[in-house]
């Protein structure tokens, strides 16, 4: 594990689950002849990887989808050097269950804004690719289970925060939210990144960097315009 960490620290990437495979998790083979058996997700916690990102030469260059292109390089050299396999979520159609994956990690739970809320860094994580690995690694953690916070959180501000009450019984009206944002650049979730995701008490200390949130928010607004 600590090789890992120690390749994707200059990165400002994180381990944030492994799970064991079996067959109906849809996980590419690693190789011809080698079929993956144990899987990493990897990705940021906070704004871990923003200032390693925004001086790439992905996010320099000035063309589309840099965040993307960013994963894809880096995911692939580490696969690399580690003898694995790079999976990432924007390969598609058809895409590939990242997000039955991470819950089968036992990190993430679903929150009632229909984003996962992870262990440690609550509403403010993202996977930026996979790592299938055809044996075994040692040192992982085995899948662990934790209790939501979102249980305790009787006044759920999460819910109150959204402008346009775009969230409710566990639904979330893309449309409703969508025109929302189309509609006014100027209001604070295009800004600053969903209001309803910021008001969440759970993990503040990884709150987004702002334009780390701004980033974000753009690219969601482009991608359903």
């Amino acid at each position: 594990m600590s090789q890992i960490q120690g390749l994707l620290k200059p990165h400002g990437l994180l381990l944030l689950g492994a799970m064991r495979i079996s067959g109906e998790d849809r996980v590419p083979d690693v190789a011809e002849s080698r079929p993956a058996r144990q899987l990493l997700l990897i990705g940021n916690g906070g704004s871990s990887f923003w200032q390693v990102f925004r001086h790439s030469p992905e996010f320099c260059e000035g063309l589309a989808d840099p965040l993307d292109r960013w994963s894809k390089r880096v995911g692939e050299t580490l696969a690399t050097e580690l003898g694995g396999r790079a999976i990432f979520p924007f390969d598609g159609p058809p895409y590939l269950p990242f997000l039955s994956w991470a819950r089968k990690t036992g990190q993430v739970l679903a929150s009632p804004v229909s984003m996962f809320i992870h262990a440690k860094f609550g509403l403010w994580h993202a996977y930026r690719f996979a790592l299938a690995f055809s044996e075994q690694q040692d040192d992982f953690p085995a899948e662990a289970e934790f209790k939501s916070p979102c249980l305790g959180c009787k006044d759920q501000p999460c819910l109150e925060a959204c402008p346009v009450n775009a969230f409710t019984s566990n639904v979330y009206r893309v449309d409703q939210c969508m025109n929302y944002l189309l509609n006014d650049t100027g209001t604070s979730c295009r800004r600053q990144g969903c209001e309803a995701r910021r008001a969440c008490p759970v993990a503040r200390e990884f709150t987004y960097l702002l334009p780390h949130a701004k980033f974000h928010m753009d690219a969601f607004v482009k991608s359903h315009h």
